[in-house]
């Protein structure tokens, strides 16, 4: 999935928390997008912005097929209407990253999107 917000959104927190929960990065703060893959430009791969901490190096995969785009943006839609990312044509839904449970929300929209979890009403409806 690829998170997407203006600076200071939160992406690089969400990540964090993310990364805590199994999922693989790819990069923070920019990648490199080909056909739907997402690559880490090389200066940046493996980096990770902690706030507070400081730069951080960590265990990175090559790319990432993209399934997903997430806004971060506070407070979110209660019953979206399904969209999509214009520029990537991928499935576009908007969580909030302050809350406790956005890694639990970005990782149930992914299987969404996936088709591995199904959905009565909301953002994956089509």
């Amino acid at each position: 999935m690829l998170l997407i917000g203006p600076p200071g959104a939160g992406k690089s927190d969400l990540l964090l928390r993310l990364l805590a929960r199994g999922f693989d990065l790819v990069a923070d703060d920019q990648v490199a997008i080909v056909d739907g893959v997402a690559y880490p430009v090389p200066a940046l791969a493996g980096l990770l912005e902690v706030r507070g901490l400081g730069i951080v190096r960590l265990p990175h995969i090559a790319s990432a097929r993209l399934a997903l785009a997430v806004e971060l943006a506070s407070p979110a839609v209660r019953l979206p209407a399904p969209a999509r990312h214009d520029a990537l044509d991928l499935p576009l839904t908007v969580i909030d990253p302050q809350a406790a449970s956005a890694p639990e929300r970005v990782a149930m929209a992914l299987d969404c999107a996936l088709g591995r979890v199904a959905q009565v009403a909301g953002a994956f409806m089509a």
